[in-house]
């Protein structure tokens, strides 16, 4: 086995592939990332044998050859190093030469054959998503999953696909989102669950690229294919709960409010809330919204006021800071709108302004008790 690469684009396909890698893992084998060359491309993957992530880059060879090499010592390496080609000559003392401009460096290998063989999905079905919304739909879900070992289904995002539209739903419980894009569809019906750690390696690379995202699925795996790049995960087993059942529908008062002037209300008072229950209470009266919080224990206080518009009854509502922080981060618009019903109701958080054509955004955030 021999073949020259660059280094710098060595690099980045290994960062890329990188973030399946476990710190700690069950088979010592997957501590390597796996080089497979084939004439001229050169296929590199890793894999916690849940996901794995496999990608593609042309090198300088005439060898066909198999091997795993130790991914920690290797990022690190490469990391130092400046721009230069760096040629990899497997030798009989079972390691692999680096021979770059100034120094040579061994590394031990490992038989390739040993490597966890992604999943092969059969009869999938197939969706392709523009890489902008797929990463905004992750983007705008992710967050609101919830990490309950005891509650698997809820660690994860629900994509939901129909001849009408793609809906992307996320929720812990006390938040929820659903995402939807109505000019986007599929032509079969399909649900599952997509596992947190694949799409926060997705959503940290949709960033960058701008192509058509290939979605194969069937009721055990998905499959993303994206330019010279494949990610194959095993989907959340189990059923999703009934989310449209906990969206109110009637939701009589509406406020509408800058979305800035709000979130850094919300954080500078919810500095002085419980630090337990992080409560901080609206006040919503005519044209003005009152935000406060105190903290008994530490006899603190805070009350803050803005300008809204407000259509309904007086209302006195508390919710979890965090949470509406979460939110209102979440979102990219200018002015939000909460819709609410009463006190002990979920609120209804979506932007008004800065979406595209055919896309939704809902976020219900749970109240809670206000203590007298």
């Amino acid at each position: 086995m021999k073949f020259i690469v660059s280094s710098a684009a060595l690099l980045k396909e290994l960062q890329m592939i990188g973030g399946i890698i476990n710190s700690s893992n069950t088979l010592p084998i997957l501590d390597n990332f796996l080089f497979e060359v084939n004439g001229n491309t050169l296929t590199l993957t890793a894999s916690d044998l849940e996901t794995t992530f496999s990608t593609r880059l042309t090198v300088e060879s005439e060898t066909n050859s198999t091997i795993a090499l130790p991914a920690r010592l290797l990022l690190d390496t490469l990391k130092t190093f400046p721009e230069q080609p760096l040629t990899f000559v497997k030798t009989e003392k079972n390691t692999v030469e680096i021979s770059a401009n100034n120094g040579k460096y061994a590394v031990a290998y490992v038989e390739g054959d040993e490597f966890p063989k992604a999943a092969q999905l059969t009869d999938p079905k197939m969706t392709q998503i523009p890489s902008g919304a797929l990463h905004t739909a992750i983007t705008s879900t992710l967050f609101a999953s919830g990490n309950d070992d005891l509650r698997p289904v809820m660690s994860g995002v629900f994509f939901q696909f129909s001849s009408a539209s793609l809906t992307f739903v996320a929720t812990d419980a006390h938040k929820l989102v659903r995402y939807t894009r109505t000019d986007l569809k599929t032509d079969e019906t399909a649900e599952f669950i997509m596992p947190k750690k694949p799409l926060q390696l997705l959503k940290g690379i949709l960033q960058g690229i701008d192509e058509e995202i290939t979605i194969e699925y069937n009721d055990t795996n998905a499959y993303f294919r994206f330019g010279d790049s494949n990610l194959t995960c095993r989907l959340i087993d189990g059923k999703y709960p009934n989310y449209e059942a906990v969206i109110p529908k009637e939701n009589p008062n509406q406020m509408q409010v800058n979305r800035m002037s709000f979130l850094n209300s919300v954080r500078r008072v919810s500095i002085f809330s419980n630090k337990t229950t992080y409560q901080i209470r609206l006040k919503i009266a005519g044209a003005e919204l009152h935000i406060s919080a105190e903290d008994f224990d530490y006899s603190n206080s805070a009350e803050e006021r803005l300008d809204c518009d407000y259509q309904g009854d007086d209302i006195k509502i508390g919710f979890n800071s965090r949470f509406l922080i979460e939110m209102l981060n979440g979102l990219e618009c200018d002015e939000v709108k909460l819709s609410m019903s009463l006190p002990n109701r979920a609120g209804l958080l979506t932007p008004l302004d800065h979406t595209e054509e055919g896309e939704d955004i809902t976020m219900l955030v749970m109240p809670v008790m206000l203590n007298n």
